[in-house]
């Protein structure tokens, strides 16, 4: 059934019990066209796209634990695209404009608010940055708009402006940025996916993957063997765990990064704030808490449990940049495992073994990137080459030397 508000109104006079489960529950078949390791997001949106795009619907989507239960749940919500190499922001401007018809496109309600984003600056070092990825932005077809400290005063009054360490000078704003949610984007793409008669299975962990003169011939699980012609790895943070089933070793590290959310509060913040000096970030929710994150804990991990030592320094930083937050009780924090690439740039591309695809390495980009994504792994493993703008994101890059480092941090995982 169609989700419009004539049906909410007429479910709620007659107690709701008109309404249908959003997917099946499938059992796995014996053999697909295509099988895709990862029941998030990006695996999600791969099925759908894969079915919608491409007319595949012999697609099983397998699921370790229940649809959305890895880093799809476990972010910030923000959604923008306001990257500046070339190959990170055409990618990021196609998912933008994906998200912005994606709720009419899905018949769903994924709340996706474009609330805008800025980020702030705090010396003239800074600014010379920002506005030469703003000019970048600009060009790529994308808005970016920067903001004199006066401005600033004027939107967001409650940054501590007059602290002497980290002096705020201005902020680029995207005003098309801003946030969606995470649980209702996979709930959306999985229910798109079945109506097109993809198969969400779930509770089926991938135990093998079986090759045969190096072709994929379909995957070992804990619901027996499923036979495929063409496999997709996009298992997030457990991306390498899944390539070693295939013998490979993944350019990638998992490390943990944490999310805290506050009891929910009358509306005060009004978009997404990056601090340019703590690499502190917030919004607020639909429900009213406050949503931040920081840096992730620097080591590597499978927890999806931070440490403590940087829960402090993410509340320092909030505390730094708005004061104001103080007395705000913190109900929760989470953690998500990222895998992160030695450039901070993903991986869409082909393996050495014929048939079998991975899409990993979204370091802090995952959530962001969710549309365009599975709309470009779906392209690959439907006909076999790269979208174009996905072109760059290619395994071997970091052999060749073609690497994309965003921050110009240098090869070492932990720092993007």
């Amino acid at each position: 059934m169609r989700y419009s508000g004539f049906n909410v109104i007429t479910q709620g006079l007659f107690g709701n019990k008109g309404w249908k489960p959003a997917w099946r529950d499938a059992a796995p078949k014996a053999e697909y066209d295509a099988v895709i390791i990862g029941g998030g997001g990006h695996g999600l949106a791969t099925a759908y796209y894969l079915a919608k795009n491409h007319g595949l619907t012999k697609v099983a989507v397998l699921e370790k634990g229940y649809l959305g239960s890895g880093n799809i749940g476990r972010n910030t919500t923000i959604v923008r695209a306001n990257y500046f190499m070339p190959g990170n922001s055409e990618f990021y401007s196609h998912s933008l404009k994906l998200w912005e018809s994606l709720e009419s496109e899905l018949n769903y309600n994924v709340m996706h608010s474009q609330r805008g984003q800025v980020v702030l600056f705090h010396s003239d070092g800074q600014r010379d940055t920002a506005v030469r990825r703003g000019n970048a932005i600009v060009n790529q077809g994308d808005d970016a708009e920067l903001l004199t400290v006066d401005q600033l005063r004027h939107e967001f009054p409650y940054l501590d402006y007059a602290q002497t360490r980290f002096p705020i000078y201005g902020g680029l704003m995207q005003r098309r940025a801003g946030t969606a949610r995470h649980d209702a984007v996979a709930w959306g793409y999985a229910r798109g996916a079945d109506q097109r008669g993809v198969d969400l299975i779930q509770n089926c962990e991938v135990t093998g993957i079986d090759i045969e003169n190096g072709v994929v011939k379909g995957v070992q699980t804990t619901r027996g063997p499923i036979r495929a012609k063409k496999v997709g790895m996009l298992a997030a943070g457990r991306s390498g765990q899944v390539a070693a089933l295939a013998g490979l070793r993944l350019p990638i590290e998992s490390h943990v990064l944490q999310a805290f959310v506050t009891e929910g509060l009358k509306p005060v913040i009004d978009s997404v704030i990056s601090f340019g000096m703590g690499h502190f970030y917030i919004s607020q929710s639909d429900k009213g808490g406050l949503v931040f994150g920081g840096d992730i804990d620097m080591y590597a991990s499978y927890a999806a449990r931070g440490n403590l030592p940087m829960v402090e320094h993410v509340m320092e930083a909030g505390m730094t940049l708005m004061p104001m937050i103080g007395r705000a009780k913190v109900l929760r924090s989470w953690g998500g495992i990222m895998d992160m690439t030695p450039d901070g740039s993903p991986i869409i591309d082909k393996t050495p073994i014929d048939g079998l695809f991975v899409d990993a390495g979204w370091n802090y980009g995952g959530f962001k990137a969710t549309p365009a994504s599975g709309w470009c792994m779906a392209h690959l493993m439907a006909t076999g080459q790269s979208h174009d703008v996905a072109r760059r994101f290619r395994l071997d890059r970091f052999r060749t030397g073609h690497v994309m480092d965003e921050e110009g941090t240098g090869s070492q995982h932990n720092l993007h």
